[in-house]
């Protein structure tokens, strides 16, 4: 399954932590694409996997994540409307 998954953590005194944990929990199973964007392709058992480390930190009053599922990357249109960042512009 081809996933898209977006994130708010709220920025108040805990976080930065939550974001930090956040982000590298979802860099495991994902492609960070920008900022709180991450993109792939996901079996069911990896998502819950991702729910359950993701639930650890996410506050459930003030945090967000979406999950957003298609069947295929090909059913997925996607436009790019500006900078388009290259993942491998860091290579030497």
């Amino acid at each position: 399954m081809y996933v898209i998954l977006v994130y708010d953590i709220c920025g108040d005194e805990g976080g930065q932590r939550v974001l930090n944990k956040t982000f590298k929990i979802c860099k495991k199973y994902l492609n960070h694409i920008q900022n709180s964007v991450f993109e792939g392709e996901i079996s069911e058992p990896q998502i819950l996997n991702l729910k359950y480390e993701l639930n650890k930190y996410i506050r459930k009053d003030i945090d967000s994540v979406i999950l957003f599922k298609s069947r295929n990357e090909r059913w997925l249109k996607k436009e790019f409307w500006a900078n388009v960042e290259d993942k491998t512009d860091n290579f030497l």
